[in-house]
């Protein structure tokens, strides 16, 4: 166990019990510790489903009955501005954004990270299920610290914190990072947390759950066009090519006898859906990909080419990859085993046995 030695801390607690179980831990490692609450989404512009209120009603609670100090703040126009508008830009554009590697860039490791300073903080800590350890060689770009998968595979959240600058990692501590999920749970009830039962939160960061299509249309314009099969065949209408993603099969309207129909490419200039039958049709495989916008945490990519384990997709196991650095610092991805519904918008990120290396956006 660290021992804090009274430096302070910034927790960002999410009325969740990870982050509070954090902030027991930190208090015992004898870091003075500060909670910081933030609220992302306006839920008065919504359907009522936003629980942030009561999420820092939690929060409160939890640190009442530790006696630490929570504060609250708000970056609403600037997740808009950095996370919410790029998502949608990128929905309109075709591909698949993932909103929680955006947003821990742009707001959790960058705007909370600098109100954390403000604070006059050491470190920021959050309930993230990764760790950090001291590099055994100094990084190109200086950092000290290199990201570790968290001790739970089944929790391991190092892929959200793909896009972030590997020299963050130095004023970060993520304190349950070395635990599974049982124990943070089992902690929360030792101490009589208000959060010990709380469910895992789910959905879109700082949004929430929603019923996905029906949110998204909010925001981005219903433009139907004709489903057509990989022959060209039609068989049907969609909604727009922006509320479906490859690998899709619920929610295509596409019945009759066979096998199931799934989507395996948007034509974004036909405003058509590419779809084949069966679960295990060769369209739907990919035994290479090509990602951009590489962030590597050392700064730099560990060889030109070199061998290694990614995943395209959360939760998905470790599959081995032979990884080739371009010309214009994009990648090429060579699968040993070819990959089911790899898709554009999405991350590609890459691991060294138990270190994350960085990863970038599939395209």
């Amino acid at each position: 166990m660290q021992n804090g030695h009274g430096k302070r801390v910034i927790l960002g607690m999410s009325g969740g019990v990870d982050s509070s179980v954090a902030a027991v831990l930190l208090k015992e490692q004898g870091y003075d510790v500060i909670g910081l609450f933030m609220k992302n989404w306006d839920e008065t512009d919504e359907d009522g489903n936003c629980s942030a209120t009561r999420d820092y009603e939690d929060v409160q609670k939890v640190s009442s009955s530790l006696g630490i100090p929570c504060y609250s703040i708000e970056f609403i126009e600037e997740y808009r501005n950095h996370v919410f508008s790029e998502f949608l830009r990128q929905y309109q554009a075709g591909y698949t954004p993932n909103p929680d590697v955006l947003c821990n860039r742009e707001i959790k490791f960058d705007l909370f990270l600098k109100k954390a300073l403000e604070f006059g903080c050491d470190f920021l800590a959050t309930g993230h299920y990764a760790q950090v350890r001291d590099r055994s060689t100094p990084a190109q770009n200086g950092s000290k610290m290199e990201l570790l998968r968290g001790n739970d595979p089944l929790k391991d959240q190092t892929y959200f914190l793909t896009a972030v600058k590997g020299n963050v990692f130095d004023r970060v501590l993520f304190p349950i990072g070395h635990l599974p999920k049982t124990e943070v749970r089992e902690i929360a009830k030792k101490h009589n947390l208000a959060t010990s039962t709380k469910k895992d939160s789910t959905g879109i960061c700082f949004i929430g759950e929603r019923k996905f299509k029906s949110f998204l249309s909010q925001y981005v314009q219903a433009k139907p066009g004709n489903i057509r099969t990989i022959e060209g065949d039609f068989v049907g209408k969609h909604d727009g090519v922006a509320f479906y993603t490859l690998g899709q099969r619920k929610g295509l309207g596409l019945g009759g006898e066979g096998e199931p129909w799934f989507v395996v490419a948007k034509d974004i200039e036909r405003n058509e859906l590419i779809v084949v039958r069966g679960t295990d049709h060769p369209e739907l495989y990919r035994s290479s990909l090509s990602a951009r916008e590489l962030n590597w945490f050392s700064g730099q990519p560990p060889e030109e080419s070199f061998r290694c384990t990614a995943k395209t997709r959360y939760r998905q196991a470790d599959q081995e990859c032979m990884v080739t650095v371009l010309e214009d610092q994009s990648v090429r991805v060579d699968f040993t085993v070819p990959q089911r519904a790899v898709t554009p918008g999405q991350y590609v990120v890459f691991y060294q046995d138990e270190v994350c290396l960085g990863g970038g956006v599939i395209f």
